[in-house]
């Protein structure tokens, strides 16, 4: 029996994510589609002094995949600096495409592993990622 591409944890994940508020203060932001998939994630962000993450914010247009990998992106990313996203994202990639054995340093992606085998849902993946570095790249 195969084991379900839609795990409760997935689900769990997806759910979390909920309706978030704007920022007061938006420092970069960006909006990002997947064209394979349709999905969607506008970020913004506020970073500190020191150029790490300070806030961040999510409308996210997506499939359970989609959403989870953004609840964790929303959970986690305070802190972070660019090259520190650049390299979760790049890490991501790689395990999801099977060229590396484990998805990086950022927590709770191992949760999506049920989607390694199915490329169509990497691009859903990926995009959360992809949105909060476009914003970290947009910051003034």
């Amino acid at each position: 029996m195969n084991a379900p591409l839609y795990t409760t944890e997935i689900l769990r994940l997806a759910a979390s994510l909920g309706e978030q508020p704007r920022l007061d203060r938006v420092d970069g932001s960006a909006d990002e589609r997947a064209p394979t998939c349709g999905s969607r994630v506008q970020t913004q962000v506020q970073i500190d002094s020191t150029g790490r993450i300070q806030e961040i914010a999510q409308q996210v247009q997506a499939c359970a995949f989609g959403q989870a990998a953004a609840a964790l992106v929303g959970r986690h990313a305070a802190g972070h600096n660019m090259a520190e996203v650049e390299a979760a994202l790049t890490d991501l990639g790689s395990w999801l495409d099977g060229t590396a054995d484990d998805p990086g340093l950022w927590p709770g992606l191992e949760a999506l592993a049920p989607a390694r085998s199915r490329r169509s849902r990497h691009p859903a993946i990926l995009l959360p990622f992809r949105s909060l570095l476009a914003a970290l790249k947009a910051v003034q």
